[in-house]
């Protein structure tokens, strides 16, 4: 099994999530979080004011799916997010050693 990360823009979760069950998979988390990397950051004026917003605001989807689907899900992904603009965002994937289904105890596919 592997988890699937993927951090994208805000607008394209529905879109995302749309790419994902027609594929078959039923199940995410999704996170609001903050970041930057080659997109940096940009400036805005408040108030007359101008200020730097640093970390800009991006949507962590996480999957847990067999390892079989993996390729699968990353172009469901990248095709569902892609702007072609700058902070599309990354997809980081990583081995899952166990599953387990709190509610009926039971492990490994079957628990996700």
């Amino acid at each position: 099994m592997n988890k699937v990360e993927a951090i994208i823009k805000p607008f394209k979760l529905d879109d995302v999530r749309e790419a994902l069950s027609e594929i078959g998979i039923a199940g995410m988390t999704a996170t609001e979080v903050k970041g930057f990397g080659r997109q940096k950051g940009h400036t805005e004026l408040y108030r007359g004011a101008e200020y730097v917003v640093d970390f800009l605001p991006k949507v962590k989807i996480e999957v847990v799916i067999e390892a079989g689907k993996v390729d699968e899900c990353i172009e469901a992904i990248t095709n569902a997010a892609h702007t072609g603009k700058i902070g599309d965002g990354k997809i980081f994937v990583t081995a899952v050693e166990r599953v387990v289904r709190i509610r009926t105890g039971e492990e490994g596919p079957a628990a996700i």
